[in-house]
C-alpha cells in the first residue's frame, strides 16, 4: 500500500521550508510596500546607515584585494598560456566588476551588518518589545525594518563602488608589477571589450542583494526561539540563508543579462 504524500519521508521538512520561504517573501512584499508610506523614520536610517558602513567599508578593503589579486594572477596564467595577453585587462576588470564587487560587498554586508541587524531584532523580540509595539498600533516593519533595510541596500551600493575601484585597482598592480604586464595593454583591452551596462548590472546586483540580506536578517530576527541562545541560532540562520540567496539571485542575473545584453563589439 502506497504511503500518504503526508507521511514520506522529508514531506514535513519540504512543507517547513516552503511555509518559512512564503513568509519570508511575504516580510519582503510587507517591506517595499512600507517603504513608501508615511511617515518615514530618517532618523533610524542615518543611524544604521552610519553604523553598517562602519562595520563594513574595512572588511571590503581588506576582502577586495585579495581577490582582485587572486582574479588578477589566475587570468594572466590562463591568458599568456592562450597567447592572448592582450586581454587580461578585460578580463580581469570584467571578472570584478560584474561578480566579485558585488559578491564581496553583499557578503561583508549580510555577514557585519545583517548580522547586528539580527542580533538587535532577535533581543527586541525576546523582550517582547516588538508584541509591545503591536499593542500600541505602531508597525514593526515600518518602524524598524523598512530603515535598516534601506540602509542595507545604500551601503551595499556604495560599498560596491568602493569594492570595484579596490578590486581593479589591486587587479592592475598585481598584472603589471608581478606578471610584468603592458600599463598600456591593460587599460586598451578594458576600454575595448567593457561597456556602461556591465556597471550598471553590478550596482544593480549590489542593490538587490543588500535588500535580500536586510529582510532575511529581519525576518530571522523578528522569529527567534529558545530565548538568549535562539537569539545566536537565528543569527547564524541568516547569515548562511542570505549567502545561499545570494549565489542562487547572482546566477539568475548574470544569466538574464548575458543573454539580454549584448557583448561589445558582437
Amino acid at each position: 500500500m502506497t504511503a500518504p504524500v503526508s507521511r514520506l519521508p522529508g514531506a514535513e521538512a519540504i512543507r517547513s521550508v516552503m511555509r518559512e520561504f512564503g513568509r519570508l517573501f511575504s516580510l519582503g512584499l510587507d517591506v517595499v510596500v512600507a517603504m513608501f508610506r508615511r511617515p518615514f523614520q530618517a532618523r533610524e536610517f542615518v543611524q544604521q546607515f552610519w553604523f553598517i558602513a562602519s562595520v563594513s567599508i574595512a572588511p571590503a578593503i581588506l576582502v577586495a584585494i585579495p581577490f582582485g589579486a587572486v582574479i588578477s594572477l589566475q587570468l594572466g596564467t590562463l591568458t599568456s598560456q592562450l597567447g592572448a595577453e592582450s586581454f587580461n585587462g578585460a578580463a580581469s576588470v570584467l571578472a570584478v566588476v560584474q561578480q566579485a564587487s558585488p559578491i564581496v560587498t553583499a557578503l561583508i554586508v549580510a555577514g557585519a551588518g545583517g548580522s547586528a541587524i539580527c542580533a538587535d531584532l532577535g533581543s527586541r523580540s525576546i523582550r517582547e518589545e516588538i508584541d509591545a509595539m503591536r499593542v500600541l498600533g505602531v508597525s514593526p516593519i515600518q518602524r524598524l525594518i523598512v530603515p535598516r533595510v534601506l540602509a542595507a541596500m545604500l551601503a551595499a551600493v556604495l560599498l560596491n563602488g568602493l569594492v570595484s575601484v579596490v578590486g581593479v585597482a589591486g587587479g592592475y598592480f598585481f598584472n603589471v608589477i608581478v606578471q610584468d604586464g603592458t600599463p598600456g595593454a591593460y587599460l586598451a583591452s578594458f576600454n575595448a571589450l567593457a561597456q556602461l551596462p556591465d556597471l550598471w548590472v553590478s550596482m544593480i546586483k549590489a542593490f538587490i542583494f543588500g535588500f535580500l540580506a536586510g529582510v532575511v536578517a529581519a525576518y530571522r530576527g523578528l522569529n527567534p526561539r529558545g530565548g538568549p541562545k535562539g537569539v545566536g541560532d537565528v543569527v547564524n540562520q541568516s547569515v548562511v540563508i542570505t549567502f545561499l540567496l545570494l549565489f542562487f539571485v547572482n546566477t539568475v542575473i548574470t544569466a538574464l543579462y548575458l543573454q539580454l545584453v549584448p557583448a561589445k563589439g558582437t
